[in-house]
């Protein structure tokens, strides 16, 4: 027996439900109960009736699982990181506080909005101060409710979501450290990316645009905005993902954004806005044997488990409070 039945026996066995995000590896993906976005998996996990969910992503969205559901126990075949979440902790966050405060922008002047990307602790900072959580595809939604507020958006951790959104919204944007006032922001952005987005480049517009010039560009708002610019459609991964299906079979689209994602999308005319993979390394770790040695500890009846989620209860309150707010919104 393969890898693959003994992991599909496995399932079948235990009181499990196993999700992967739309960035993991084909094979570990296919066997997946539930696949979705991040949010979109915290949430469906929530749903389920199994005491057991084996998540495959990265440790960002393993907590939330936990933060939604601290009854379940949330394990990851391999804990990875997101290296833009692991750009801000709460240190980071009170000290980019700090440096705002001493440019004459103080605290109550804020409201801090955080993209999911980021620990659960950085979220439950941001629900103490009264703010909220966003993802790419409600951030629209969650900036206005947060301006009605009167206050500035301090939005974190990535830059380029900060500055497309408030584009979008003709607003001024800064971020800390460019040199610019932010007294004169109405969202002040922390200096933080994802760098698979990074990937993305003018010159790779341009040359699809030569190549085939009828081609649509589709990318990911953690693009740079140069990119969003010149792009016919930007949008979260579910949106990107509903864009493309719907378009015409004969209709070319160059996508800016994960490889594993775009390389699913559609047999013909879809093809990788970049010169390089723009595979996300992490996303990449998990592979069908860590998620075999995962499944078989639960079989095998063991009570701690190598790689299962804990957030403290003070974290899951207040970060929970962000979730909440932005459910709302």
């Amino acid at each position: 027996m393969n890898l693959k039945d003994e992991i599909i026996k496995l399932k079948e066995e235990i009181d499990v439900t196993l999700v992967a995000h739309f960035y993991q590896r084909d094979e570990v993906f296919e066997l997946a109960d539930i696949t979705g976005d991040s949010l979109e998996l915290a949430k469906k996990a929530m749903e389920t009736s199994s005491k057991y969910i084996v998540f495959c992503g990265v440790g960002f969205m393993g907590e939330s699982v936990k933060v939604m559901s601290p009854q379940k126990r949330v394990l990851m075949p391999k804990i990875a990181c997101c290296a833009m979440a692991r750009m801000i902790d709460v240190d980071y966050f009170d000290e980019s506080l700090a440096k705002l405060n001493a440019m004459g922008v103080s605290s109550e002047e804020l409201l801090p909005i955080t993209y999911i990307n980021s620990s659960a602790a950085v979220k439950a900072r941001v629900g103490e101060m009264g703010g909220m959580v966003c993802t790419s595809s409600n951030a629209y939604k969650i900036i206005e409710k947060g301006l009605k507020s009167g206050k500035k958006i301090f939005f974190v951790p990535d830059r380029c979501l900060g500055q497309n959104f408030a584009k979008s919204l003709n607003l001024k944007s800064t971020v800390i450290g460019d040199g610019t006032d932010p007294k004169e922001a109405d969202i002040i952005c922390y200096d933080g990316f994802c760098s698979v987005h990074q990937l993305f480049s003018t010159d790779d517009i341009e040359f699809y645009r030569n190549k085939y010039p009828d081609i649509l560009i589709a990318v990911h708002p953690e693009c740079d905005p140069k990119i969003c610019d010149m792009a016919d459609f930007v949008g979260s991964t579910s949106q990107l993902i509903k864009f493309i299906k719907e378009l015409p079979v004969e209709q070319k689209v160059a996508v800016g954004t994960e490889y594993n994602m775009v390389n699913r999308l559609r047999e013909k005319n879809t093809y990788i806005l970049s010169s390089t993979k723009p595979e996300c390394p992490t996303m990449n770790e998990t592979t069908l044997q860590d998620v075999y040695n995962c499944l078989k500890e639960i079989k095998d009846g063991k009570e701690v488990f190598s790689n299962e989620i804990f957030v403290n209860d003070n974290v899951i309150k207040w970060a929970k409070v962000a979730l909440q707010r932005m459910f709302e919104v």
